[in-house]
């Protein structure tokens, strides 16, 4: 992996010129578009995609004003102090391998913000980046797709960076915490935002190269969900039991009390149902 950037604590907007030189001739980033407010960066880097929009094409924004994560849900996102951005993937990826990309991009962000800030940042399955129980941020992978083949995926990452206690809805005051809370210094955004890109850039080439397996054993030795008990809500019900394992294919293998396990790959994922101190639960 490479180095992590230096990160200045600098102006408080994305410094588009620096972006463009750290990513110039990069597959990731090399095409870039800024903004100052959108509703979602995941709409706009969608719209683009559907125009054409090359392999890592990636959208930013300043400021979101409906930015949202998975179904549906509303993503805070103040102007200023966070990561808001969302990349154009086309990798020839079977329909099959597309949910691979959520724990492949969970990784590489998370491997990225530890990097470069020291920060214990760490997975809960299926697509949150935690520091001490509390969100830091998200991940949103959505496909475009015909019946015969995937045309690309929309990658969307978004991260709490220079947030107050203050910036936090009132819902989100005990759930929540931002990279600055946590360290106590203020994070060059920009510097934070090409370490994600670069980091998933070479997270994706391993993937692509090596397959799952070995990017599971990374998100194994990075979670915080494995070995808790658990309850994830799925579409045919809820599924109690102990979190034990990635398997091959990505899916979360719950172990329940009578021994048999279940495979899961999506669900509302809450840990210590029970209500014991710690109790989590999933809302990207």
């Amino acid at each position: 992996m490479n180095e992590a950037p230096d990160l200045r604590p600098e102006d408080e907007r994305l410094d588009e010129a620096r972006l463009k030189t750290a990513f110039a001739g990069r597959a990731l980033g090399r095409s870039l578009r800024v903004y100052e407010t959108v509703g979602s960066t995941q709409n706009e880097a969608r719209s683009w995609a559907v125009a054409g929009a090359p392999h890592g094409a990636l959208v930013m924004a300043e400021e979101q004003r409906s930015g949202r994560g998975r179904m549906g849900r509303v993503w805070h996102s103040p102007s200023g102090k966070g990561l808001w951005m969302s990349l154009v993937i086309r990798t020839g990826l079977t329909l099959e391998q597309a949910p691979h990309l959520t724990l492949v991009t969970a990784v590489a962000v998370c491997r990225a913000i530890r990097q470069a800030t020291g920060a214990d940042a760490r997975l809960k399955w299926p697509n949150d980046i935690l520091i001490g129980g509390r969100k830091i941020a998200g991940i949103l992978v959505e496909l475009q797709a015909t019946e015969a083949r995937m045309q690309s995926l929309v990658v969307g990452i978004g991260i709490s960076v220079n947030l107050d206690q203050a910036d936090f809805p009132d819902e989100l005051q005990e759930k929540a915490t931002s990279l600055r809370l946590v360290t106590g210094n203020k994070v060059d955004r920009t510097g934070l935002a090409i370490h994600v890109v670069h980091s998933l850039e070479e997270m994706t080439g391993f993937y692509l190269k090596e397959g799952f397996p070995p990017v599971g054993s990374l998100w194994e030795a990075l979670s915080d969900t494995l070995g808790n008990q658990v309850r994830v809500e799925t579409p045919l019900g809820p599924v109690v039991g102990k979190a034990a394992r990635l398997d091959d294919n990505g899916a979360l293998v719950v172990r329940l009390d009578n021994g048999e396990e279940r495979k899961l790959y999506s669900g509302d994922l809450m840990t210590n149902p029970d209500g014991l101190p710690g109790t989590q639960t999933s809302r990207a």
